[in-house]
């Protein structure tokens, strides 16, 4: 038992002494990865502090991939999106913050028989605003490029939302940089075409926009759900959280049909292409087909 005592009072002294020895950090240094730092010692010894870093495929983002143009989806008619996706928001890597807390002062709809595609929400300026998911910066871009949007950040999530964030007085980010949820990517302001500070949210699909308030209960600042259903009809100006009807009647009277051609001898996808005035790139992401696929007489192709 004594013997027992006696390694105990011997380890204990060991570990005391280590911990004094252990030098104390006196500063933290930046790196160009915005998720490594550099820790220095008082005695003059330094290491890596790597941060967590959100996994994410540029690749599979790289669809209309644009850094000048603000809707990179112009080209997409709605009619040839799916009646209805579920997008994960959030699980065990991947995180969601509210990019500012506050009560929506205007809502996604008609407004002044204007279009507003997103919500509003009052701040003061300078005031740090937060990307809501993990992401890659698209746009970061001042005023003079971006319209009544004003200083503008845009973020592309790998479930295939990209989110808005407008009227900044300050930008912290830029076009390419991957972004954790919850970093402040700007400051809040009123530039663009704005009556005061406020932050213009938006939240869209395939470049379509649809209403924030699907995703986010703004009175509690949570999700909604960890996944999210968007219906083609949602992605309408009418058509707002809240409704009885999840389509709106002005999506469901406009709403085109899909269109489909039947392979011929002599067709490829180049030519069909030609005819209905489109891309092989898009008939094969609507048919989730290839290039180099061979086409059998009598398929169908939906072309738009």
């Amino acid at each position: 038992m004594k013997r027992f005592v006696l390694f105990l009072l011997c380890l204990i002294s060991i570990i005391a002494a280590f911990a004094q020895i252990q030098p104390s950090a006196v500063d933290t240094l930046k790196t160009r990865d915005k998720f490594t730092k550099v820790i220095i010692y008082e005695d003059h010894t330094w290491e890596y502090w790597y941060l967590p870093k959100p996994e994410i495929d540029g690749e599979s983002l790289s669809d209309h991939w644009d850094t000048e143009t603000i809707h990179a989806y112009k080209d997409v008619p709605i009619a040839t999106l799916p009646e209805s996706v579920e997008l994960k928001l959030v699980d065990d890597t991947h995180h969601y913050v509210l990019p500012v807390a506050g009560a929506l002062s205007s809502r996604y709809g008609m407004r002044h028989n204007r279009p507003h595609r997103g919500v509003d929400i009052p701040l003061s300026t300078g005031t740090p605003v937060k990307v809501a998911f993990d992401g890659i910066v698209r746009i970061a871009e001042g005023s003079e490029h971006t319209g009544g949007y004003g200083n503008l950040v845009i973020v592309r999530h790998p479930n295939g939302l990209e989110t808005y964030y407008a009227h900044l007085s300050k930008i912290l980010v830029k076009e390419g940089e991957i972004v954790r949820a919850g970093e402040s990517i700007g400051l809040g302001g009123s530039t663009g075409r704005s009556t005061g500070p406020h932050l213009h949210f938006e939240t869209r699909y395939m470049g379509k926009a649809f209403d924030p308030e699907r995703v986010i209960d703004f009175s509690t600042g949570k999700l909604r759900g960890d996944t999210l259903t968007v219906k083609r009809g949602y992605l309408d100006i009418n058509s707002h959280y809240g409704q009885a009807s999840n389509t709106s009647v002005a999506s469901q009277s406009s709403m085109p049909k899909a269109t489909y051609h039947t392979v011929k001898k002599g067709d490829t996808l180049g030519k069909i292409a030609k005819k209905y005035h489109t891309s092989v790139e898009r008939l094969c992401k609507l048919n989730r087909i290839r290039s180099t696929t061979v086409l059998s007489i009598g398929r169908k192709l939906r072309v738009r």
